[in-house]
C-alpha cells in the first residue's frame, strides 16, 4: 500500500506541478467548476424533455436517479468510511487553484457522477456519447491538477461512477419488466423496456426533403402501427404508488446520507421526548410522542429523528391520490400526486420534523373522513368518529388545527344541503371527540398557570402600536409565492375567486374552499396587523390544491392549453428549487464557489457538529481542571443542539443533564419546568456560550467585539473569565459566531 500511495503522490505532483501552464491555469479550473455549467445543464436538459422525445425524457429520468442512489448510497458513505484527507491538507506544496472542499477525498465524486453519465450516454447515444467521454476525462484530470484529488481518487471515482450506472440500470430495467407484466400490462404497451429500441432511436425524416410523390409513396410502406388505448384509472393509481414508494424510499436514503444537520427546533423537540409530559411550553406534545418513537426504532441520531417525515410524507400523497382518483380520474390525481412534490413548503415538510407535517396530515384526513360521512344518510357516525379523532391529532400537533372547526362551521353556513347532518348525532360526536382530545394539554396547563395561553397571546400580540402598513402583506405575499412553487401560486387564485364555476363538482368545490380558503385570507388580513409566517398556512395548502385540481381538469377537459402549461411549468421552476433545499452544496461541487451564507436555505441545518466540538472542547477542558463542569446556553437551540451532538450530553440527557439553559425568572421556554443546574450543580464549573453578531469590518482575519455575559450569570458564579470568540463555519463560510466564558464556582 505504502509502493501504491507512493506512486499516487508522484503522480498527483507531476499533474498538479510539473505540468502547470497557463493554459491550463486557466482552463482546468473552469472544468472543475464554472458558473455557466448549471445554466447550460438546464438548457439542455430543457431541450431533450421538449425535442427529445421519448428517449431523451427517458435518459434524463434514469440520469437523476441513478446519480442520486449512486452519490448518496455508494459514493457518500465510502467518503465518510475512508475519511481520506484532501491533498492540500497532507501535502502543504500542493496548489490549490479552486475552493476546498470539506469531505472526503476518496472517491471524486465529480468522477463518479460524469462516467455515470458517459455510461448512460453510451447506451442511449451510442452515435454521441465520446462527447460525454471527452468532458469525463477532462474534468477528471482538472480535479488533480487543481489540488482538489489524487489521480487514484479519480480512477476509482470513474470506476465506481460507471459500476453503479450499469447496475443500477440493470436492476431497474429488471425491476420494470416484472412491474409491467404483472401489474400495468397496459403501460407495459407503450414502454415494454427503459432501454431505448429501434422506434426511440429513429429519428423521423423532416418533411419537405422528399418531393410529394416519394414522400406519398413513404407513407404508404410504412406500416401504421394500431392507436394505444388509453392508460386506465388502475394503472395510474399504481403508477402513483410507485412514485410515492420510490419518492420515500429515496427520502430514507437521503436522511441516512447526514448530509444535512438537525435544526434547532427538531434538537429542541427532541428534547422534550426525554421530559415525557402531557404537553409543553408552546407546543401539544405529539411531536414529543413521535420523537419517541422514532428513535425508540433507530436510535438518537438525526435518522431516527426525522424518521417520521417521509413517512408523513408518503401517507399524505396516498390518500391525496386515492381521494383524487374519484374526483377527477386517475390520470389528473397521479399529476398533482407528483405536483405536491414540487411544493418547496411541502418538500420541507418532508424532510425536517417539525409540527407542520402532522397537522397538515390529520388536516387532510379529517376533511376526506368528514366529506365521506356527508356523503352518507346513514351509517356515517364512524365516518364522523374518524373526522372528530383526526382533528384531536391535528390539534395535539399544532394549536392552529382548531382552526378546521372554524372552516367546518363555515362549510355548514355556505352549502344549505349539509345542514341535514347537524340534525344527526355524527357531527356533535366528532366536535365531543377534538376536544376531548385536548385533556392532556388542559390538565398541564391547569398545573402551570395556562402558561401556554400567555405564550400564543403574546406571539399575537404587538409590542409597539399598531399602525396601517402593506409591508407585511408584501413579504407573506412574496414568501408564499416562493414556498408554494410560482407557478401553483398563481393557479390557486383563479379557483379561489372562482370556485362556483366549477360544475362538475359544485359541493366538493365548495368544501375544499371552506377547508383551505378561510385559513389564507385569514391570515392575509392578518399581515396588516403584525408579521406573519408563512409556514403558518400550511394546512390550508392541500385543499386549496386539490381545488385547483377540480377547476383546471374542467378546462382540461374543456380543451384548454393552461393546464398542461401549468404541470410543465410547476417542473421546470419547482424542479431546481427542490433540488437546491436538498443539498445546496452542489452549488459548489459544479461552479466551484459556494452560495453566500444570506442566500443559502440550509443555513440552519449546517454548522452544529462544529458548535459541538468547539463547546465540548473547552467543556472537557474545564473538566481536566479536577472539578465537575457543565454547560450553560443562552439559548434554547443552542442549549439543545449542544445536547444532542456534544455525544457525553446525548448520552446523559435523561439521567444527569451536561447542557442547560441559563436561568430564567418566568417561563421563556420549556427549560424553565425541568431541574436546573442551580439545584445539582453547587460548586461547579461551567462553560457558557453565546452568539455574538459577525463583525462590521471585512476580511477573514476580522472578528466580533463580543458583548458581556448576562447578568444571571455574573451574579451566579464565584468568577466568570472570557475563553475566546469562536466562528463557526461549514466548508468556507462562517455561519455564526460563539462567545465562550469560563464560569467558575457556581455559587
Amino acid at each position: 500500500m505504502s509502493f501504491l500511495q507512493s506512486i499516487d503522490v508522484r503522480v498527483f505532483h507531476w499533474i498538479n506541478g510539473d505540468a502547470q501552464n497557463p493554459v491550463f491555469d486557466l482552463l482546468m479550473p473552469w472544468l472543475s467548476g464554472n458558473p455557466l455549467f448549471i445554466p447550460a445543464v438546464c438548457v439542455l436538459a430543457l431541450a431533450l424533455m421538449w425535442k427529445g422525445g421519448a428517449r431523451g425524457r427517458l435518459f434524463l429520468a434514469l440520469l437523476a436517479i441513478i446519480l442520486f442512489v449512486g452519490d448518496n448510497a455508494l459514493i457518500n458513505p465510502i467518503k465518510h468510511l475512508i475519511a481520506r484527507d484532501r491533498p492540500f491538507v497532507s501535502l502543504p506544496e500542493s496548489r490549490v487553484l479552486v475552493g476546498k472542499g470539506g469531505s472526503g477525498s476518496f472517491p471524486s465524486s465529480h468522477a463518479s457522477t460524469w462516467f455515470a453519465a458517459t455510461i448512460l450516454a453510451l447506451i442511449y447515444y451510442p452515435t454521441r456519447w465520446h462527447w460525454v467521454a471527452m468532458l469525463a476525462g477532462l474534468v477528471s484530470f482538472s480535479r488533480v491538477y487543481v489540488g482538489a484529488h489524487y489521480p487514484s481518487d479519480v480512477l476509482l471515482g470513474a470506476v465506481l461512477g460507471a459500476g453503479y450506472a450499469l447496475a443500477l440500470l440493470a436492476l431497474m430495467e429488471h425491476g420494470w419488466r416484472w412491474m409491467t407484466r404483472r401489474w400495468m400490462p397496459d403501460l407495459g404497451d407503450r414502454l415494454p423496456s427503459l432501454l431505448p429500441n429501434e422506434r426511440m432511436r429513429a429519428t423521423p425524416r423532416p418533411p419537405g426533403l422528399l418531393g410529394e410523390a416519394d414522400e406519398a409513396l413513404r407513407r404508404e410502406k410504412t406500416p401504421r402501427r394500431p392507436p394505444l388505448a388509453p392508460l386506465s384509472g388502475t394503472t395510474w393509481l399504481r403508477l402513483g404508488y410507485l412514485v410515492i414508494g420510490a419518492l420515500w424510499v429515496f427520502r430514507l436514503a437521503y436522511l441516512a446520507s447526514d448530509k444535512i444537520e438537525l435544526s434547532e427546533d427538531e434538537t429542541y423537540q427532541w428534547l422534550w421526548s426525554k421530559h415525557p409530559a402531557l404537553s409543553y411550553f408552546s407546543k401539544p406534545p405529539l411531536i414529543a410522542w413521535m420523537h419517541t418513537v422514532g428513535t425508540t426504532l433507530w436510535g438518537d441520531r438525526p435518522f431516527g429523528v426525522r424518521f417520521a417525515s417521509p413517512c408523513i410524507a408518503a401517507i399524505l400523497s396516498l390518500i391525496v391520490l386515492r381521494f383524487m382518483r374519484g374526483a377527477v380520474g386517475g390520470r389528473s390525481a397521479f399529476w398533482l400526486a407528483l405536483l405536491l412534490n414540487m411544493v418547496p413548503l411541502l418538500a420541507v415538510g418532508s424532510v425536517l420534523i417539525t409540527v407542520d407535517p402532522p397537522m397538515v396530515l390529520f388536516w387532510v384526513a379529517a376533511m376526506f373522513a368528514g366529506w365521506r360521512a356527508l356523503q352518507k344518510d346513514r351509517g356515517a357516525t364512524p365516518d364522523w368518529c374518524w373526522a372528530g379523532l383526526f382533528i384531536g391529532l391535528s390539534a395535539l400537533s399544532k394549536y392552529a388545527g382548531l382552526y378546521q372547526l372554524v372552516c367546518w362551521a363555515l362549510f355548514f353556513v355556505a352549502w344549505p344541503p349539509a345542514r341535514k347532518h347537524l340534525r344527526k348525532p355524527g357531527p356533535w360526536i366528532a366536535l365531543t371527540i377534538a376536544l376531548l382530545s385536548l385533556a392532556p394539554v388542559c390538565v398541564w396547563n391547569s398545573r402551570n398557570n395556562w402558561v401556554t395561553l400567555d405564550h400564543v397571546k403574546f406571539n399575537a400580540s404587538r409590542s409597539e402600536p399598531w399602525t396601517p402598513t402593506i409591508r407585511y402583506l408584501r413579504d407573506f405575499v412574496g414568501a408564499e409565492a416562493a414556498l408554494l412553487n410560482p407557478v401553483l401560486f398563481l393557479a390557486i387564485l383563479p379557483p379561489m375567486i372562482f370556485f362556483r364555476r366549477i360544475r362538475s363538482a359544485p359541493a366538493l368545490a365548495r368544501f375544499l374552499f371552506c377547508m383551505g380558503a378561510p385559513v389564507f385570507l385569514g391570515y392575509l388580513a392578518f399581515t396588516f396587523y403584525k408579521r406573519v409566517f408563512p409556514n403558518w398556512i400550511a394546512p390550508a395548502i392541500l385543499p386549496l390544491l386539490l381545488l385547483a385540481t377540480l377547476y383546471w381538469h374542467e378546462r382540461f377537459k374543456a380543451g384548454s392549453p393552461w393546464p398542461r402549461r401549468i404541470v410543465i411549468g410547476a417542473f421546470v421552476i419547482g424542479s431546481p428549487i427542490i433540488i437546491l433545499m436538498h443539498d445546496t452544496n452542489i452549488v459548489a461541487k459544479i461552479t466551484g464557489k459556494t452560495l453566500p451564507m444570506q442566500f443559502d436555505p440550509l443555513r440552519r441545518v449546517y454548522g452544529w457538529t462544529e458548535v459541538a466540538r468547539v463547546v465540548g472542547g473547552e467543556w472537557r477542558k474545564l473538566q481536566a481542571e479536577g472539578k465537575p463542569a457543565f454547560v450553560i446556553a443562552s439559548h434554547y437551540g443552542f442549549a439543545a443542539e449542544a445536547s444532542f451532538y456534544i455525544p457525553e450530553a446525548r448520552a446523559a440527557v435523561k439521567s444527569d443533564p451536561i447542557v442547560y439553559y441559563k436561568t430564567a425568572s418566568h417561563p421563556e421556554n420549556q427549560f424553565y419546568f425541568w431541574p436546573g443546574y442551580r439545584e445539582h450543580r453547587k460548586g461547579q464549573n461551567a462553560v457558557f456560550l453565546q452568539e455574538v453578531d459577525p463583525p462590521d469590518e471585512a476580511g477573514p482575519e476580522a472578528t466580533p467585539a463580543g458583548e458581556a455575559p448576562p447578568p444571571v450569570i455574573v451574579q451566579e458564579f464565584q468568577s466568570v473569565t472570557p475563553i475566546g470568540i469562536f466562528p463557526i463555519r461549514h466548508r468556507d463560510r462562517t455561519l455564526r459566531w460563539l462567545q465562550l466564558y469560563a464560569c467558575r464556582n457556581l455559587l
